[in-house]
């Protein structure tokens, strides 16, 4: 049966379960989270493919396999023997190691997820997760941090501008990001009393954190799109500007290996999603009503469902969305998502220190939850308003002329908010004036 969570002192997290399974345990483990990603990310590239289609009214994949379920298998097999082109120009052994770089760290981060709890295993108790750490989750946000050398590595060494600006453009935006995701941490961490990922999916045996630190979820949400260059913060490899970004220079399986970081970069975010703030592998309402809901090989369903979840969001966002510009993006990251975070921490800190006073806030912190929301919003939404009030024109008589209108001997627009004085609107040349000058 589920208990209601209730905040003040929290006792400390066991974790002897941990670092007692036999070798072959631990190898069937590492072995079985290995296969959970590729097979992840195979799907998830398949049924992108097919939930854009049909968003946009058209056919996905429907050729190779039945209904095309083995599309993503054959483009791997021909990525994999397609010709690997080197240019000549690129810096070969950092060239080489990018890909690398990028793809193992997000195989790493997924060792501390927990899958569900203690089961058995040919006669073995052991938790459904590889190993945990007292500082799990700051574990996974250092390896994930990582992932990004390999991204700066490929720019800088393929010896060509528009991948050095694409390596440039995750940089900023990992620095953006993850200050704003490591702060919607903190109060994760403060209601739990522990950075233990087994300790924070037990401590939301009840209520989930996504109704007691929504504003965090949403930060998390933004900041984790924004960490995978994912659209429509996928400015690193925008083709419309870079080409292709970053790995404009790379093919065949190197190409192969910085697309298979990306979707499970996706899935490590979405798995960090799922235990920080929808209660783990807990099963949810109304199936937390049985017994048996939480125990057992049920809560991977639960988990795998999810995760799932988050991936159709970035699926979703894909198709709906328009590519941000480089500069909105930022101001975003620094304006909006940093400061929110902030006092939110200092909101949150001060309900859980009313809560260790001895007071109740069951009810307390999902109000202010709610409301530090909506005020936020409301905040967004006059903001918006007041960018997209036309400005006041001003009097043409006292606006000073702030560019030089016939710079280079042809006349030259006014940019938005400038506007010329009449005398100088006079004083322009004709249109007819303009084409003859410019056929002279």
């Amino acid at each position: 049966m589920t208990r209601t969570l209730t905040l003040g002192p929290h006792a400390p997290v066991d974790l002897s379960a941990f670092g007692r399974d036999p070798w072959w345990l631990v190898l069937a483990k590492a072995v079985a989270v290995f296969a959970f990603l590729v097979l992840t990310v195979l799907a998830a590239i398949l049924i992108e493919r097919k939930v854009m289609a049909r968003m946009q009214h058209r056919y996905g994949p429907n050729r190779v396999g039945p209904f095309g379920i083995l599309q993503s298998l054959a483009d791997g097999i021909k990525l994999a023997l397609k010709e690997g082109i080197t240019p000549a120009g690129v810096d070969k052994p950092v060239y080489l190691l990018a890909p690398i770089i990028a793809t193992i760290p997000a195989f790493m981060a997924f060792a501390v997820i927990p899958f569900g709890p203690e089961v058995s295993v040919f006669g073995t108790r052991t938790p459904l997760q590889l190993t945990d750490l007292p500082v799990a989750v700051l574990y996974i946000l250092a390896i994930t941090s990582i992932g990004v050398y390999g991204i700066v590595l490929a720019g800088w060494s393929s010896g060509s501008t528009y991948p050095l600006l694409g390596g440039l453009r995750s940089t900023a935006q990992v620095i953006s990001y993850e200050v704003a995701m490591g702060l919607s941490f903190a109060a994760v961490f403060l209601y739990a009393g522990t950075m233990a990922t087994s300790g924070i999916v037990a401590a939301q045996n009840g209520t989930w954190y996504v109704f007691l630190l929504l504003p965090s979820f949403a930060v998390y949400v933004v900041s984790m799109v924004g960490e995978t260059n994912r659209a429509p913060f996928d400015l690193p490899e925008a083709e419309g500007e870079l080409v292709g970004g970053f790995h404009t220079e790379y093919s065949s399986l190197k190409f192969a290996m910085f697309m298979l970081a990306e979707y499970v970069n996706m899935t490590t975010v979405s798995a960090l999603a799922t235990t920080l703030f929808l209660g783990g592998w807990h099963a949810p309402w109304p199936l937390n009503m049985w017994d048996g809901a939480n125990s057992g090989w049920w809560p991977v369903i639960w988990f795998v469902g999810k995760v799932w979840c988050f991936l159709f969001g970035f699926i979703w966002l894909r198709t709906t969305l328009p590519r941000l510009r480089y500069d909105q993006f930022m101001r975003f990251g620094w304006q909006l998502l940093i400061p929110t975070a902030l006092v939110w921490v200092l909101v949150a800190g001060a309900v859980q220190a009313w809560a260790l006073a001895g007071h109740d806030a069951s009810v307390l912190a999902p109000a202010v939850s709610l409301v530090f929301t909506l005020a936020v919003l409301a905040i967004l939404v006059l903001r918006h308003r007041r960018q997209t009030e036309p400005e006041p024109r001003p009097d043409p008589e006292t606006f000073s002329l702030p560019f030089d209108p016939l710079a280079g001997g042809f006349p030259v627009p006014p940019m938005p908010g400038q506007y010329l004085p009449e005398p100088a609107r006079r004083a322009l040349p004709s249109e007819a004036h303009a084409k003859e000058a410019s056929h002279g």
